[in-house]
């Protein structure tokens, strides 16, 4: 074990940073195609480095453990959504907050994302009982959605700290409901909540409005 650790150290300071990004992205990018195609399971590293056609050195080489593997996979999700929002955002300025979040709703609760929001929770969970390799999962987990929504409300009118607080409660909303519905399969009561939440969120926003304007 020892002589297979010092081996991967001496490799890593042999090789250039630049050169081990793009075996390390298609790596990654293999698993969350393996995922989505087939979920997550108990798969050892050795079997899920076999399933996709690599070793589990390979797989321990550049992302440490299986649970490090995991977490990469869920950032890189997470990632690929939101640069998802930021183009809706960007191609239809003149939406309102809530077209905006019901279309983003809309994406998330595609079946072919279910496997990849059970990691989330499986992940979320995990991190909070500190389990080694997964507190990296907390990192960032709600201001990075906080962020771009809050300069998008910004550049409607609102106030930057009323835009924060409602768009953190729109997440914590939002993957409440995920999670109810990757429990329940219930999508149509799901979605009922989710229509009723956008309903008071566009009420609040109009009384506000109507307020600033008295």
């Amino acid at each position: 074990m020892y002589h297979m650790v010092h081996q991967c150290a001496m490799l890593a300071q042999a090789v250039p940073t630049q050169d081990l990004i793009q075996p390390k992205q298609r790596l990654l990018g293999a698993v969350i195609e393996h995922i989505q195609r087939s979920g997550i399971t108990e798969l050892s590293l050795r079997e899920l480095a076999a399933a996709i056609g690599t070793s589990h050195r390979m797989l321990l080489y550049h992302f440490g453990s299986r649970e490090g593997l995991m977490v990469a996979v869920v950032h890189a999700v997470e990632e690929q959504q939101r640069a998802f929002l930021a183009e809706l955002m960007e191609s239809n300025p003149n939406a309102s907050r809530s077209d905006v979040q019901r279309t983003m709703w809309q994406r998330l609760v595609d079946p072919r994302l279910w496997p990849n929001e059970r990691l989330f929770f499986e992940l979320y969970v995990a991190a909070l009982h500190h389990r080694p390799g997964t507190t990296g999962m907390l990192d960032d987990i709600v201001d990075a959605w906080v962020r771009p929504m809050v300069l998008f409300a910004r550049e409607h009118g609102y106030d930057e700290q009323l835009a924060a607080t409602d768009t953190r409660l729109g997440v914590a909303v939002m993957r409440g409901l995920l999670l109810d519905l990757l429990a329940t399969r219930d999508r149509e009561a799901v979605e009922r909540a989710f229509d009723r939440y956008l309903a008071l969120q566009q009420a609040t926003e109009e009384l506000v409005e109507q307020l600033a304007r008295s």
